[in-house]
């Protein structure tokens, strides 16, 4: 992959040999971010778990205590008096059936979040496979299959994010913007990772945290200390 001269320059600044401490290297992120947008400062953590048990599977859910500097959009699956509570609790979009086609034939996926109680599972299991795929569908784990919808959304829109392992049992996740304060940023983070380490599966023998690497969208990896994990 080639790199732009912004990149280089920035990439010079980090010393790939070095496991920086978190508060280091969210401060290397910031400095190192660049682009003329506000970008998102990610984690990446690779684990030695192996997804395909099921046992060792990790998936869950975070409220950063400042957020993600996103705004989030949240679609709820709901009836009944559910329906007025959700468009209550600050949903953007609000329905049942009437919604299926609208994502299935005409690809209609202007939300973030989809958040459903769990009557209308039957209904949103039919979305499995556009849902699914895009990390969409609703999760009990995640806290968006659920009756208090008031809460979910309240939660989503204060900054909850879900965390998973992708098929390289690693972890993605944003945890703000560079725009953050470095303060604000060292929150976020210590918040997700004290979630990761309690989500550790029984199952797994040997470590759990093989690297955690942070970076900014457009900017360079900074590896983070596993040591304290």
């Amino acid at each position: 992959m080639k790199h732009g001269k912004k990149y280089i320059e920035a990439a010079k600044q980090v010393d790939r040999s070095v496991q920086y401490e978190p508060a280091e290297a969210i401060a290397l992120a910031k400095k190192t971010a660049t682009a003329k947008f506000d970008e998102t400062v990610e984690v990446h953590i690779r684990t030695g778990c192996d997804g395909r048990h099921a046992e060792q599977q990790i998936r869950g859910a975070v409220v950063l205590p400042n957020g993600t500097g996103k705004e989030v959009k949240v679609l709820v699956f709901a009836k009944g008096d559910k329906l007025a509570e959700a468009e209550a609790a600050g949903a953007d979009f609000v329905g049942g059936d009437e919604l299926i086609p609208r994502i299935q034939n005409d690809g209609w996926l202007d939300f973030d979040v989809v958040v459903a109680t769990p009557d209308m599972m039957g209904v949103v299991g039919r979305l499995g496979k556009v849902l699914g795929p895009k990390g969409l569908m609703p999760n009990p784990k995640a806290g968006t299959v659920t009756m208090d919808v008031t809460k979910a959304i309240k939660d989503i829109k204060a900054g909850k994010i879900e965390y998973r392992l992708d098929k390289s049992n690693i972890i993605h996740v944003p945890i703000g913007k560079a725009s953050f304060t470095e303060e604000q940023l060292e929150q976020n983070f210590n918040a997700l990772m004290e979630a990761i380490v309690k989500a550790r599966p029984s199952a797994l023998k040997g470590q759990f945290l093989r690297s955690i690497t942070l970076s900014s969208t457009m900017g360079p990896g900074v590896k983070v200390s596993v040591a304290k994990y």
